[in-house]
């Protein structure tokens, strides 16, 4: 790996980059949309049926198409994160990291001590016990942290969240940040938007790398949020793409036959 061109540098550099999510356990879908030229998709093990061994085959073809595979884990729990990373995942996407020691806990569950408290293991990620060396120097320098801000707590302890050493950016969870606020899905809503405005804002003193998910398949949406800032930025999902793909051609279809096709 180029670490000069690395996510983790370009990160730190705070260099703009576009992924999407995976959420169909499928290699086709990991290939198609890693060729497609993301910077880096990210497995959904929160919102979807994709098992380990399917998170793994996953990781491998996106690896192999030279993107960047991350993973996002069901919940912070140590032994996940520790999985996925032994499975070759370069980093993790932790949900629900409301207070700094939610951000702290993602870290240590992700660096060897003495940086973390990771258990030592060897399988693919340490080219199954052949370079655990590499791996260990490579994890120490090039594994990535992002912690979703997803809860009017999070929103609350921002600051402190992204004081954690080891945490590399925030990606915002639209739809739970708008559920804890009571205005579930209402992304226009004044409260949501005030509270973006206000993340938005203490990612710019703090020179932190602010992401976002912009759900729908709708580029307007994401030239939007560069715009206004954000650098990590995640576009829509495989069904949805997908999905309003079809969705897009048959109506075209229908309305340029129009009786013609009943």
């Amino acid at each position: 790996m180029n670490k000069a061109n690395s996510l983790k540098s370009k990160l730190r550099n705070r260099r703009l980059t576009i992924g999407s999510w995976i959420t169909l356990g499928h290699s086709s879908i990991a290939e198609i949309m890693a060729k497609a030229g993301f910077d880096w998709l990210t497995v959904d093990m929160e919102h979807s049926a994709i098992t380990l061994h399917e998170a793994q085959q996953l990781i491998q073809v996106i690896e192999l198409c030279n993107c960047v595979p991350l993973v996002r884990v069901g919940t912070n729990d140590a032994t996940i994160i520790k999985r996925v990373m032994d499975a070759g995942a370069h980093g993790v996407i932790v949900p629900m990291v409301n207070t700094k020691e939610d951000a702290e806990r993602a870290v240590g569950a992700v660096k060897y001590p003495p940086q973390g408290f990771r258990g030592v293991g060897l399988a693919r990620a340490q080219s199954y016990g052949a370079d655990f060396e590499g791996y260990r120097k490579w994890n120490e320098t090039e594994s990535i942290v992002i912690v979703q801000i997803e809860h009017v707590k999070a929103v609350e302890n921002l600051e402190a969240i992204l004081s954690a050493e080891g945490v590399d950016a925030f990606i915002v969870g639209p739809y739970d940040i708008s559920a804890s606020l009571g205005v579930t899905g209402q992304f226009d809503h004044p409260k949501m938007t005030s509270v973006l405005s206000g993340i938005l804002d203490t990612a710019r003193r703090l020179k932190a790398v602010a992401g976002y998910h912009v759900v729908p398949p709708d580029t307007g949406q994401v030239l939007a949020k560069i715009e206004e800032g954000y650098r990590f930025l995640a576009y829509s999902t495989d069904f949805l793409f997908l999905g309003d793909s079809c969705r897009t051609g048959l109506n075209t279809v229908r309305r340029t036959l129009g009786k013609r096709y009943e």
